[in-house]
């Protein structure tokens, strides 16, 4: 029987786990230019864009003036671009540019490389599972 503090136990242990391969997956990535931060700022609007610099803020969990700051560093390296809302002049939208597409493109790149190394030698039956318990995650707890 699996009980509902299992499956938090459980839910908690993932969470550390995703952040361990998301930091195995990018830790030698050439950055260039960019913070780790300006990293991640970049690889959120290539998920969910358009989207406000207050919704940025909330998200990474930094404060506005300092999420502002880092906007304008990225808009100044030409990687990212901002729009006014129509009806609230007030509210500005920020979307990669074309050139923050390509290097987060690149990232994926590099991010997917790895990942296809550890699955290498997975059989077929266990990628299936892998994939069957993705859905429903995305579908039931990551909606």
């Amino acid at each position: 029987m699996v009980t509902k503090e299992m499956l938090f136990q459980q839910l908690a242990s993932f969470i550390a786990s995703t952040h361990q391969l998301h930091y195995d997956l990018t830790k030698d990535m050439p950055m260039d230019d960019i913070t780790p931060l300006q990293y991640e700022i970049l690889e959120l609007l290539s998920v969910k864009q358009p989207i406000t610099i207050s919704e940025l803020s909330e998200c990474k969990g930094i404060s506005m003036p300092n999420m502002s700051r880092e906007i304008r560093k990225l808009r100044l390296k030409g990687l990212c671009e901002g729009t006014e809302d129509a009806e609230d002049r007030r509210r500005h939208y920020i979307r990669l540019s074309p050139l923050g597409e390509e290097r987060i493109s690149a990232a994926f790149e590099h991010m997917k490389k790895l990942f296809m190394q550890r699955i290498e030698q997975m059989p077929e039956t266990e990628l299936v599972k892998i994939s069957e318990a993705m859905g429903v995650l995305q579908s039931t707890i990551f909606r």
